[in-house]
């Protein structure tokens, strides 16, 4: 069935707010991006130790992921556009903050509470959110693409944050992606569209416009309720593994760790930040091409592939690095570029499969573990550094589980009727 040229030109305005997505989630990334970056000058300056700064860390990636569930819920509540708009001006706000602190409980405050519960706010959930509205056609691809530019920004980010960093100090560092994140909110406000039928087209592919949902009351409640139902389940189990040792391979892990890991075999900071932009650009094409394959491919034996090529190339690191760049080092780098987020597009496919209208929900749900994972590896890791004096065994420990991930990947069964409501009734795969 055609649609009518004006409808279909309609219909593009789904690229519209997928753009807008983008942006916004590149303006949220920039905040996450400074913990490696910083490290080094913050222990420099008040002396904390690696455990200490890691704790923020994993306080800012553990509320990353325990807000993603009732963010979702919220954004059915109150609109996506007001949840976004709100929650990159708290971005803004914890980054700002932290120019005054001088307590490392200030740090845990500003840099972990406010800035946790802000990107939180506008995590993968939103992702999940924008995607199952707008798009049928490419739904994979547009998935990779938007991950693609909060994983991406995140890292991009760490050279400008580095560079500022040695020139101006980290309180300049720390103002500009303060800065960053709230020029992102008038586009927001503007142009970010609730759903298709508020304009009166169908999805982007689709040929029936489908009506918005009433809104309902009670979203911590539906939230909660999501998770009780998906929880009796073992595709859930098995997602919710797996995607903790994917947040805990490269979040919690490498995103916070590996620039002073690199630091202690002597590369300077601003050298190993480069490498983790690096990671970024091939990140893009990586996570655009898990989307596309994941409209092609059997989801878990993607995530499969990704999780066992991870752990053998994390359990390899050790031994690659230097005080200055080599080959193998950028071999290593490139790859885990394509491999960095490249599994978000088949789990939110899965959560999709499984669990119906409340994918979304039950996928902060997931994405919750994934920053718990995130959160014990970047305490953990620091710790380790911190009692070992060297970051070897996290790196050995972390490919290990990533291998096990491989196996939980193939081991997602099920199929239900999708329920009347999202979060309603209860799930059985």
């Amino acid at each position: 069935m055609s649609l009518p040229g004006r409808v279909r030109s309609k219909q593009n305005l789904a690229w519209v707010v997928a753009g807008v997505a983008f942006v916004a989630l590149v303006g949220a990334a920039a905040f996450r991006a400074t913990p490696g970056a910083l490290i080094q000058p913050l222990r420099e300056e008040f002396g904390w130790s690696t455990g200490t700064i890691g704790l923020a860390v994993s306080v800012n990636l553990l509320l990353f992921g325990l807000t993603a569930p009732f963010a979702a819920a919220l954004m059915e509540r109150f609109g996506v556009r007001r949840v976004v708009a709100s929650a990159l001006t708290l971005v803004a706000v914890g980054s700002g903050l932290t120019v005054f602190m001088t307590t490392a409980w200030q740090l845990v405050l500003f840099w972990g509470v406010l800035v946790g519960l802000g990107t939180g706010s506008m995590a993968l959930a939103f992702v999940a959110t924008v995607t199952g509205r707008w798009f049928v056609e490419h739904r994979g691809l547009v998935t990779g693409v938007l991950t693609a530019g909060g994983a991406t920004g995140q890292l991009v980010f760490l050279p400008v944050v580095a560079a500022l960093s040695e020139s101006s100090g980290w309180r300049a560092a720390s103002l500009v992606v303060s800065a960053a994140a709230l020029a992102v909110v008038p586009l927001v406000l503007l142009f970010l569209r609730e759903h298709p039928a508020d304009v009166g087209v169908p999805p982007y592919g689709g040929t029936e416009v489908v009506p918005v949902p009433a809104t309902r009351p009670g979203a911590a409640r539906r939230a909660i309720g999501a998770l009780t139902s998906a929880a009796r389940t073992g595709p859930f189990w098995f997602l919710a593994a797996g995607f903790a040792i994917c947040g805990a391979t490269t979040n919690g892990l490498v995103g916070t760790h590996f620039i002073p890991a690199a630091h202690d075999h002597g590369m300077p900071t601003t050298t190993a930040a480069g490498l983790l932009a690096l990671v970024g650009v091939f990140d893009i094409a990586g996570t655009v091409l898990s989307g596309w394959l994941t409209d092609r491919v059997d989801s878990r034996v993607l995530l499969a592939v990704y999780y066992a090529l991870r752990g053998a190339s994390l359990l390899v690191l050790p031994q690659l690095f230097h005080d200055s760049v080599h080959p193998s080092m950028l071999v290593f780098i490139i790859f885990y570029g394509l491999d960095w987020v490249a599994t978000v597009p088949p789990t939110v496919a899965l959560c999709r499969e499984v669990f119906g209208l409340s994918a979304p929900v039950v996928f902060g749900w997931v994405f919750a573990a994934h920053q718990i994972g995130a959160a014990f590896a970047a305490t953990a890791a620091g710790l380790t550094r911190d009692h070992l004096g060297d970051y070897a065994p996290a790196w050995y420990v972390a490919g290990a589980l990533s291998i096990g991930a491989a196996f939980l990947s193939m081991k997602v069964r099920g199929r239900r009727p999708e329920p009347a409501t999202p979060g309603a009734g209860p799930v059985r795969a």
